[in-house]
C-alpha cells in the first residue's frame, strides 16, 4: 500500500537527515580519530570527505529555506551525536542528555514541519 502524498515528504525529509546527520557526526568523529587518537591522514581525508558529502546532502531538502532547514537539522544533529557516541564510543547518556536530545527533536518538528501557509 502506497503511503499517503502528505506522510512520504516527511519520510524522505527524515531520511536526509538521517543520512546527513551519518555523514557530518561520522565525518568529525573521522576527523577527532585521526587528529586525537593519531591514526593518521587517512582518517582525516575520510572524515573531509564525509563532511563535504553531508554538505551535499543537505541541499536535497525539499524546503527551499537554508535556514530553516539548518535550524531544523541541529536538532538531528543533537540526537544524533548523542546516539553516535553511543555506538562508536561506549558513551552513556543520563536522564537530562536524553531529555535534551527529545526537546532537540520536538523543535525540529516544529521548524521542519509545522503547518503553513504559504
Amino acid at each position: 500500500m502506497p503511503l499517503p502524498l502528505s506522510l512520504s515528504p516527511v519520510l524522505r525529509s527524515a531520511g536526509l537527515f538521517i543520512l546527513a546527520a551519518l555523514l557530518e557526526i561520522g565525518g568529525a568523529w573521522l576527523v577527532w580519530q585521526g587528529v586525537r587518537e593519531h591514526r593518521g591522514w587517512m582518517w582525516i581525508g575520510a572524515g573531509a570527505l564525509a563532511l563535504g558529502a553531508y554538505g551535499f546532502v543537505a541541499t536535497l531538502q525539499p524546503d527551499a529555506e537554508f535556514g530553516r532547514i539548518l535550524a531544523a537539522y541541529g536538532g538531528v544533529f543533537v540526537a544524533g551525536s548523542l546516539a553516535w557516541g553511543m555506538v562508536a564510543d561506549g558513551y552513556r547518556p543520563d536522564r537530562w542528555d536524553v531529555t535534551g536530545a527529545l526537546i532537540c527533536l520536538a523543535g525540529m518538528a516544529v521548524i521542519m514541519y509545522a503547518p503553513r501557509g504559504d
